[in-house]
C-alpha cells in the first residue's frame, strides 16, 4: 500500500520520537553545527548510534504491528548549510541519509510494508524565531535543490518541520508541489491557535490548500506541549471545522517549557511516559489525529506508550 492510501485506510499511525536531542546528549557522538546529525552516516561510532535510535522506534511498531513513518536525518542538509559543514565533499548527502535509512527498513522483512520514509526538511532560520522567515519567493529558490534531491530519492513523502511562519510554509509547498510527491508541513504553535508568525492555523492551511496547485497531503504540529495543542485547536475549530480534516499530526514535547527554556536547559525536563501518552490519545480521540509521535524530551519509552494505549495492551 502506499503512503497516501496508508493514510486513508489508518485510524492510527505512529512516527518517532526525539532523534537529534537523543543524540545530542550522547556522551560520544557530536553533532555537525551545520547539518546537525546527517553527517553521522559518514562515521561508523555516529552511525551505529542514529542506527540504533531509529531501531528502537521501528522495534515498537513492529511489536504493535502498527505503520510507522521514519524520517530520514535530511532535517539540516540543505545545500547552504552543507557548503560550510565539513562534510560538503560528499556528492548527495541526501540521498545517502535515505538509503542508510532504507537499509534498516529492508531489515524489517515483512513489517517493512508498514514503514514510510519521509525525506525531512527544515525552515532556513531558526525554527523559534519567525523574524527569519524567508518570503515566499525567496522559500521556493532556497528549498528548491533539496526538494529535488529528495524526490530523486524517492522517499515516500516529504516532511517539512518546525515551521514558524506561513511565508515560507507556502513558498517549500509551491516547491514540493511541482514535484507530486505527497508532503506534509508542520508548524510550531501557540496556545492562542496562531503560529509564531501570528498567523491564526487555520487561515494558514486555508491559504496554501487554496492558492498551491498540488496540496500538502496533510498537516501536523510538532514541537509543543500537548496542553498547548489542546488549547490552541480549542480556539482554532471554533473558526473552521476543517481543521480536523487538515490536520492530522502532533509530534509532541514532554515538557511544558518553551523552545527557548529549553534550548538553555542544563538537565532534559520530560514528563512519565504514562502520562504523556494519555494527553496525546486523549488528543487522537477528541481531535481525529492520525499521526502521534514525540519531540523535544521523547524517547522510545513514550512511544512504547502511545503504542500500548492504540492496542489496548
Amino acid at each position: 500500500m502506499n503512503f497516501k492510501n496508508m493514510i486513508a485506510a489508518s485510524t492510527v499511525l505512529l512516527t518517532e520520537g526525539s532523534v537529534v536531542e537523543r543524540i545530542n546528549r550522547h556522551p560520544s557522538v557530536n553533532l555537525d553545527p551545520h547539518i546537525c546529525h546527517s553527517g553521522l552516516i559518514y562515521d561508523s561510532k555516529g552511525k551505529a548510534v542514529l542506527k540504533e535510535i531509529y531501531m528502537e522506534y521501528l522495534d515498537i511498531g513492529k511489536r504493535y504491528n502498527l505503520p510507522m513513518l521514519s524520517l530520514a536525518p535530511t532535517w539540516r542538509a540543505n545545500p547552504e548549510r552543507i557548503k560550510q559543514s565539513v562534510f560538503s565533499k560528499y556528492e548527495n548527502i541526501n540521498k545517502d541519509c535515505v538509503n542508510f535509512l532504507k537499509e534498516i527498513r529492508k531489515s524489517y522483512s515483512e513489517y517493512s510494508e508498514l514503514i514510510f520514509i519521509g525525506g525531512m526538511m527544515a525552515c532556513r532560520g531558526d525554527a523559534y524565531r519567525p523574524q527569519e522567515a524567508l518570503s515566499k519567493v525567496a522559500a521556493e529558490l532556497f528549498h528548491k535543490e533539496q526538494v529535488a534531491l529528495l524526490a530523486e530519492s524517492d522517499v515516500d513523502f516529504i516532511k517539512v518541520a518546525t515551521l514558524p511562519a506561513v511565508s515560507e510554509a507556502y513558498g517549500i509547498a509551491s516547491t514540493i508541489s511541482s514535484h507530486k510527491i505527497p508532503y506534509i508541513l508542520s508548524f510550531v504553535i501557540k496556545p492562542d491557535g496562531t503560529i509564531l508568525d501570528g498567523t491564526p492555523l487555520h487561515a494558514a492551511i486555508e491559504l496554501i490548500d487554496s492558492e498551491i496547485d498540488s496540496q500538502p497531503l496533510f498537516y501536523m504540529v510538532n514541537c509543543v506541549h500537548p496542553t498547548i495543542f489542546e488549547q490552541a485547536m480549542a480556539k482554532e475549530i471554533k473558526f473552521s471545522e476543517m481543521i480536523t480534516d487538515r490536520l492530522l499530526g502532533f509530534q509532541a514535547n514532554t515538557s511544558s517549557k518553551s523552545p527557548d527554556e529549553l534550548d538553555n536547559l542544563a538537565y532534559l525536563d520530560t514528563s512519565d511516559p504514562e502520562e504523556f501518552s494519555a494527553s496525546m490519545i486523549a488528543l487522537h480521540n477528541r481531535f481525529g489525529l492520525k499521526v502521534l509521535g514525540g519531540c523535544c524530551g521523547s524517547d522510545s519509552a513514550h512511544i512504547t506508550a502511545i503504542a500500548k494505549r492504540i492496542c489496548n495492551v
